[in-house]
């Protein structure tokens, strides 16, 4: 077990600078995990993520209103909602962008999103989508979301090929910390 956690601790290390977290002193508490060529690292402190914007104006969520897939109201305001693969960014995880001074949390998800470390930011009309466009940022991560929580949710919606992937990666994570 020590090993274990000696190789994981090295490994984080060595990805520091690949899977975009910042310094090694906020990979204390990180866990990395290996699918394949596919590393991620978790529980780190920053990383620089790709960001892109949604509204829920969009034609592929008019369906849904204003509603997030955790079932609340997609928020804009100081405090933010935003979108991810839940497999990467969980359910919950509360951020903030270098720069920026809203906070924002994953309520929502994405088929778009499954398999990317990207965020999407929710912006209340098509206007804001354009204005963010897309962009590489550094964000701080003040609060790390729930995979329970995740699965809870994804478990009743596993008809949809997307969530089965988020659900099988969140999996595999659960499997190698047993967490």
């Amino acid at each position: 077990m020590a090993c274990r956690s000696l190789l994981t601790a090295l490994s984080a290390l060595a990805l520091a600078g690949l899977c975009s977290c910042s310094t090694s002193s906020n990979l204390a508490n990180a866990k990395v995990y290996q699918h394949g060529s596919r590393s991620q690292v978790d529980n780190a402190k920053y990383y620089k993520v790709r960001t892109t914007a949604y509204s829920h104006l969009e034609a592929d969520s008019l369906q849904y209103g204003r509603a997030s897939a955790e079932g609340g109201t997609l928020k804009y305001g100081q405090f933010r909602s935003a979108a991810s693969d839940w497999s990467v960014f969980p359910l919950g995880t509360v951020f903030q962008i270098e720069g920026l001074p809203y906070t924002y949390r994953i309520d929502d998800y994405g088929s778009a999103l499954v398999g990317t470390k990207t965020i999407d930011l929710y912006k209340p009309n098509m206007a804001g989508i354009k204005d963010w466009g897309a962009r590489n940022v550094r964000i701080k991560v003040l609060k790390w979301g729930s995979y329970a929580q995740s699965m809870d949710i994804l478990e009743d919606r596993s008809k949809h090929p997307h969530v089965r992937q988020m659900m099988s990666s969140i999996r595999r994570k659960q499997s190698s910390f047993g967490s």
